[in-house]
């Protein structure tokens, strides 16, 4: 009698064997070692590149003349501070600086307050053309202000608004305007709706509703985009160059800048120069200090939501 075997196959043949390699935690740790050291050196550098010329430009408008080009970068070994009181009055850095806030202010005000109306109303209602206009804003933010320069200055010419604080205020909020739209609709998006939706059952009207419930819970990001507005509006030279050249008394503070350099440039007055320099500085550098974790947590919030 025949006998006969069968083989059953085992339950491995012919199956391909996957080898999945993962890192050790040793060797996750040790990468995450490398780009923290790397991140730190990056953001050290970065800093110094920032701060080195802030305080070399502090130190030089307390020396004097000789000591800004013999000893560039020794500590002063006297505070001068006529250089302050001579770019103050002589230089008329001071009258500069007074229409400088005139204006900036005047347009601050005004950007934030129609900015964040239109911004609310954009994001927080649906009506024919929202997008449109939306993109609209969207599109001047791409739009160079240097192609507007010349029939802009015709424009402001006709109405007779050259030279003047009013004049300047309402260019610079239709210069400052689209980046507002943009930033703040976004934002308004991240707020509750529930809380607008309760107070209008409480007989609120829009507009009480957004100054007093809305507007409140939006400062955060009213005060990032304000900053950022402030910066650009306060070291703007290229239109008071162009819209505010006749009347040399309402000069702003980026002109008087350029004229100093040029003026006292030549007299050898560096001291004062550097004097001017810090004083335009001055505003800046306060107001980031002051509002520097109401940027981050404006810049940050509509991530977290």
């Amino acid at each position: 009698m025949a006998h006969t075997t069968q083989h059953q196959p085992s339950a491995d043949r012919g199956a391909s064997a996957v080898t999945v390699h993962t890192d050790s935690p040793r060797e996750r740790r040790g990468e995450g070692r490398v780009l923290n050291v790397v991140s730190h050196v990056v953001l050290v550098v970065w800093g110094l590149m920032v701060t080195m010329p802030l305080l070399w430009a502090v130190m030089s408008s307390f020396k004097d003349d000789r000591s800004i080009f013999t000893s560039p970068w020794a500590l002063p070994s006297a505070l001068h501070f006529d250089n302050w009181s001579r770019a103050w009055s002589q230089a008329h850095m001071g009258e500069y600086f007074l229409n400088s806030v005139i204006v900036v202010a005047g347009s601050l005000f005004g950007t934030m307050l129609l900015g964040s109306m239109a911004a609310y109303v954009l994001a927080r209602f649906e009506f024919p053309g929202n997008r449109f206009v939306y993109y609209l804003f969207v599109g001047g933010m791409s739009f160079p202000v240097i192609l507007a320069l010349v029939p802009l200055f015709f424009v402001m010419k006709n109405m007779q608004l050259l030279d003047t604080y009013h004049g300047l205020i309402l260019v610079y909020i239709a210069y400052s305007l689209p980046f507002t739209v943009f930033f703040l609709c976004g934002f308004f998006r991240t707020l509750p709706t529930s809380v607008a939706e309760a107070a209008i059952i409480d007989g609120a009207s829009h507009t009480r509703t957004f100054f007093q419930v809305m507007l409140p819970m939006a400062r955060p990001g009213l005060i990032s985009v304000g900053i950022f507005n402030f910066l650009g509006q306060w070291n703007q030279y290229l239109l008071p160059a162009v819209l505010n050249v006749g009347d040399e008394h309402k000069k702003l503070l980026p002109q008087g800048l350029v004229w100093l350099a040029a003026t006292q440039g030549y007299k050898g007055d560096w001291s004062g120069l550097f004097a001017g320099l810090v004083i335009a500085m001055l505003p800046v550098l306060a107001a980031y200090i002051v509002f520097q974790r109401q940027v981050q947590s404006g810049l940050t919030a509509g991530a977290l939501k």
